[in-house]
């Protein structure tokens, strides 16, 4: 049934991208889009814990047919992953989803993540990343929403096409001791891979694929693009796109080089996992724009997954399959947690932009007049990007330490090191994150600073709500959702350690003997011990009355506006303290009238300088400039030119084939 399902997806996804290319039924075109993104979440609920069978599909390249099938933790983050692009088409669509580039966009995006999923060899993968890619540069370009949003998709485009080419540069080494494409003879392959050649194929597959998930230097080109676009198009992106992505890279880690000694390329992925996000955690909370925070944020977020699958690499190469299988089901219980929440608040940011008219990060009453079913969503949303208890992400990111704190077990001393330092950063993680989202949710959606121009409208007030209350269900249910990931675990480490990992109502590091926590209980019980406060406050009004007077304004009238707290004033002492990572910059302009010193406006500019940008990516940008100034003369427009090069090219053809012979 699952099967079908998707096939029913893909038509769907396939038709609303049809119609949108020819310009024709925009609604018709986001119903179909809606309506496979329901599929594909129904494939999920209906075939999880089992997987969808491999099938030959009807397609075909240089004879060889394709082949699709789709593991349970594959169905497992797409069906996370579409939970808010469903939302978004169906309840809150931006107000670009009437042009038929953002919903061709769209199709792209879903019908390469599909691929991402489920193709099984080399060539079906890379068809997919680029269908992929090609669909989010088209809903962010089809938008218009910035001058510069072609700078910011050119510079994504040409990084995820380097990470095109790592793909294929990895998959070519595997398939030349392979002689094949297909996924289960390039495991073999790497299987008999030397150490040093095991390393080197899984570093392309990390550039390749850390390329779309924003691992350092990559996360630099995710302020440009999500900025760029719509919370829609976020909400796509860092949902079912990023899971994709990760998918892919976790698959291609755990099976193509399954040889024993990969503890080594476990501590890589470790160390550029917790690096990457430290960095775009740091950088997350210097962001003054709803949507680039958010998307520094997904960075973030995806780089600690890794970090999780580079200790499931080390244990599994050190004989510990139990903790092997715990590091690699908490990946996947924080990128389920991690769409549904982003997806919320990237609805959310749409919400403001409509409300205020901006997506910047600014005191407004939001909340007060988003209703109940607003606030609480976004409530819970922040609540789980925070680690906050009881949700989903607070249970995600105690697995994540519990993981870490496991390193004991490793024989050897790099693998201890390498996880205990690991854990410092991911408490530096987890703190910075905590801060970044108490500004979020408190000067983005509180205040009364500024009055809104216009409601948020019933579709964001719906889809935030219906997101926050899939967060509440994943967090209660969270013994229940561990049993869908028991038989691939079990599978593919030798251990159920998804059963291992809660007790009843309790959740535990495969041992309650070690630590527990039950989000389940929590559920009950912090509403019951928030009755205490509640219960004394009202004691409190009634025994005495509240006295409301107004702020002293140092004898001036007061200006909520003007006095109130930017997102700058929050994030400036952190700037300060880690100025040798931001390098901070700030510039004043004064405009005068008459002399000198009649100022009549004062002009602040302020950023941090990225930390990759000045010293790799613009050496390579002029270099590229270099190069295109050289080759210039190749393109005179002159016939014997052409000509001439024809004849070297072919002279050179036939001294290869006389070398072979």
């Amino acid at each position: 049934m699952g099967g079908e399902m998707l096939a029913l997806a893909a038509l769907a996804w396939a038709a609303g991208g049809a119609l949108a290319l020819a310009r024709r039924f925009p609604g018709t075109s986001r119903a179909l889009l809606a309506a496979g993104a329901l599929a594909g979440i129904g494939a999920a609920l209906a075939t999880l814990p089992a997987g969808v069978p491999p099938v030959t599909l009807p397609l075909s390249l240089a004879g060889e047919r394709f082949g699709f099938a789709m593991p349970p933790e594959a169905l497992w983050l797409l069906g996370f992953g579409l939970a808010p692009a469903f939302c978004v088409l169906a309840l809150a669509p931006p107000e670009s989803s009437g042009r038929a580039g953002w919903l061709f966009g769209v199709a792209l995006s879903l019908l390469g993540a599909l691929g991402l999923f489920g193709m099984r060899d080399g060539a079906g993968m890379l068809i997919a990343w680029e269908t992929m890619s090609l669909g989010g540069a088209a809903m962010i370009l089809s938008e218009r929403s910035s001058p510069a949003a072609g700078n910011g998709v050119l510079f994504m485009l040409v990084l995820l096409e380097a990470g095109a080419v790592a793909l294929l540069l990895a998959v070519l080494v595997l398939s030349a001791h392979a002689r094949a494409l297909d996924f289960a003879v390039l495991a073999e392959a790497g299987a008999g891979l030397p150490v040093l050649g095991g390393i080197g194929v899984g570093a392309l597959l990390l550039l390749g694929f850390g390329t779309k998930l924003g691992l350092a230097p990559f996360y630099e080109w995710f302020p440009g693009v999500y900025g760029a676009g719509s919370g829609a198009s976020g909400a796509i992106l860092s949902g079912v796109v990023l899971n994709a992505a990760y998918f892919a890279l976790a698959r291609a880690l755990a099976d193509w080089l399954a040889w024993p000694r990969a503890g080594g390329l476990g501590m890589v992925v470790v160390i550029a996992g917790v690096a990457s996000a430290v960095l775009a955690a740091l950088y997350a909370f210097q962001q003054e724009d709803w949507r680039m925070l958010l998307g520094l944020s997904s960075a973030e977020n995806a780089a600690t997954a890794v970090a999780c699958l580079g200790a499931a690499l080390l244990f599994r190469a050190s004989a510990l399959p139990a903790l092997a299988g715990l590091a690699w089901s908490v990946a996947l219980l924080l990128l389920a947690a991690h769409a549904l929440a982003k997806g919320a608040l990237f609805v959310t940011a749409d919400g403001v932009r409509r409300a205020t008219g901006s997506y910047r990060i600014r005191q407004a009453p939001v909340l007060r007049q988003g209703g109940f079913a607003f606030g609480i969503g976004a409530l819970f949303a922040v609540m789980s990007l925070a680690a906050m208890p009881p949700q989903p992400g607070f249970a995600a990111e105690w697995f994540v330490f519990q993981t870490v704190f496991q390193g004991f077990h490793l024989p050897g001393l790099g693998g201890r090191l390498v996880l205990a330092l690991a854990g410092a950063g991911l408490a530096l993680t987890a703190a910075v994150t905590f801060a970044t989202y108490v500004k979020l949710f408190g000067l983005g959606l509180l205040g009364a600073a500024r009055p809104l121009t216009a409601p948020l409208g019933a579709g964001v007030k719906a889809a935030v709500g219906v997101l926050g209350a899939l967060l509440l269900v994943l967090a209660v249910g969270m013994p229940l959702w561990l049993s869908a990931l028991g038989g691939a675990v079990a599978a593919r480490f030798g251990a159920d350690a998804p059963a291992m990992m809660h007790a009843g109502p309790l959740l535990v590091p495969l041992s309650a003997s070690f630590a527990f926590i039950s989000p389940s209980l929590l559920a009950v019980a912090m509403p019951l011990l928030a009755l205490l406060p509640l219960g004394a406050l009202w004691l409190v009004r009634r025994r005495m009355a509240v006295r409301r007077v107004p702020v002293w304004f140092g004898g001036s009238a007061p200006d909520a506006a003007r006095t109130a707290t930017t997102a700058l004033t929050f994030a400036n002492a952190l700037r300060t303290f880690y100025g040798f990572v931001y390098r901070p910059a700030a510039a004043m302009e004064r405009d005068t009238a008459l002399r000198a010193y009649f100022i009549t406006r004062v002009r602040f500019h302020h950023h941090v300088v990225p930390l990759f940008g000045p010293w790799l990516f613009a050496p390579l940008v002029r270099l590229a400039h270099w190069l295109s100034a050289r080759l210039r003369p190749l393109q005179s427009g002159r016939l014997e030119v052409y000509l001439g090069l024809i004849g070297l090219l072919f002279v050179l053809i036939l001294g290869l084939v006389a070398v072979g012979l």
